[in-house]
């Protein structure tokens, strides 16, 4: 066993700048992109045709990226070493018919996406991101990182009910945010506001992919600071380790045995059925195509399917010191305690006993402790894309992550030591 690893907050304080610097799905992958460019990574065209070359590429597609790296004189058959992680939180996303209001308030029509938890976008300050598509079809991205929207909560004065009854909102009429005043709804008014602020002549957007974020920054919480605060921890904690862990793996001085991929999906929050998402072709295409380019045959593919192992790293649930009873009496995964192992024998989460072997030995590679997570036999259980990941592909998979409070929240809780545990874990992992 090697020393154990060593507290580093310069991974957690990079993960906050990532973090920020991120605030949609397209931001996310264009920064995992530039590092993996400052790894000497190289991006390839899914409209080109590939070579069979070693080093370091990746594909983009949309809010997803898929990246690997093939160490000199790998066979085409050489087994795949994948860390799995999605993009996507869930948030407010803008509708196609933004602009919106009544009572004199200028209003912006949002639609949920996947399953926020409401009441933690009330009352705070957000900023607008996405991607806006131009006339030729290229795409740009945009950020209004400050006060731009907000959705204020009735006061208890008019709705005494809530104290006794508890928050109850809807869907429909109580998330729109506003941005401004005004009687007169002009349609366009969204648009052309991010047309100048991106830039762009008046009417080059014909499409965009935009949603809310919170405005306020990732920050160190508690009296010792042992504890991060920050948006979008579900799930880009794990697309920021494993980028991490990649980029070590492609720059070490040994020549890993597998090829290590990161694949980094879209969709993850509302069934990652989509052609960025990881019930879609992309991840199984990526390999192959490696396989191919690299002089291999079918049954070169199926050797190399056969014995790649991919780690699904998400977020997963820390005991809550409220809510101790919704969790299983016996397993209490707690913060700072290195990465859980998600166990679910009905198939939501992918691993078994021969997965918990091959992550407890990249941990023990790694000097890294681990803990076990399963759900409350009376809560229904969560799922993630490694079932998704084993079941399309035909690989043995491991449900993994990071324990948080919060989760689904515009504003989400973890160890501030947990994040470089796990990249630690998936460095050696890649490695392996």
């Amino acid at each position: 066993m090697t020393e154990p690893a060593r507290f580093d907050r310069g991974h957690t304080d990079d993960l906050m700048t990532f973090l920020a610097a991120s605030p949609s799905p397209y931001h996310a992958v264009a920064t995992a992109a530039e590092r993996l460019e400052k790894a000497g990574f190289r991006q390839v065209a899914e409209t080109d045709a590939w070579d069979g070359t070693s080093g370091g590429k990746y594909v983009l597609r949309g809010g997803a990226i898929v990246a690997w790296y093939v160490p000199e004189g790998a066979a085409p058959h050489t087994p795949f070493r994948i860390v799995g992680a999605h993009t996507d939180s869930p948030n407010l996303r803008v509708k196609p018919l933004p602009d919106t209001g009544a009572h004199g308030w200028r209003q912006v029509a949002v639609e949920i996406y996947g399953g926020p938890l409401l009441n933690s976008w009330l009352d705070r300050d957000l900023g607008l991101a996405g991607r806006l598509t131009l006339r030729d079809g290229s795409t740009r991205l945009v950020n209004v990182d400050r006060p731009l929207l907000r959705v204020p909560q009735l006061a208890i004065h008019l709705d005494r009910s809530v104290t006794a009854d508890g928050l109850k909102l809807d869907k429909q009429r109580h998330l729109q945010p506003v941005w401004g005043l005004g009687h007169d709804v002009r349609d366009g008014d969204l648009i052309a506001f991010l047309e100048e602020t991106a830039g762009l002549p008046a009417g080059e957007v014909t499409g965009w992919d935009l949603m809310t974020h919170s405005v306020e920054k990732p920050a160190y919480l508690g009296r010792d600071r042992e504890l991060l605060a920050g948006p979008r921890m579900d799930n880009l904690l794990s697309v920021h380790a494993g980028t991490a862990a990649l980029t070590a793996v492609a720059s070490g001085a040994s020549h890993p045995a597998s090829i290590p991929v990161l694949a980094a999906f879209d969709h993850e929050e509302n069934g990652s059925q989509s052609d960025t998402g990881a019930d879609g072709p992309l991840l199984g295409n990526v390999l192959e195509r490696s396989v191919f380019a690299r002089g291999g045959s079918y049954e070169d593919r199926a050797r190399a399917f056969a014995g790649t192992v991919c780690l699904s790293s998400d977020t997963g649930h820390a005991v809550h010191p409220n809510y101790a009873e919704r969790h299983d009496p016996t397993h209490h995964p707690r913060v700072n305690g290195g990465p859980i192992l998600k166990v679910n024998v009905n198939n939501r989460y992918a691993t078994d006993g021969s997965g918990r072997a091959e992550f407890a030995a990249a941990c023990e590679q790694a000097g890294v402790p681990f803990q076990s997570f399963v759900s409350n036999n009376s809560m229904p259980c969560g799922t993630t894309i490694g079932p998704i990941t084993a079941a399309r592909h035909g690989i043995k998979t491991v449900d993994i992550g990071v324990a948080i409070l919060s989760m689904h929240s515009a504003r989400e809780l973890c160890g501030a030591d947990d994040p470089f545990l796990l990249a630690n874990a998936l460095t050696a992992f890649l490695e392996r």
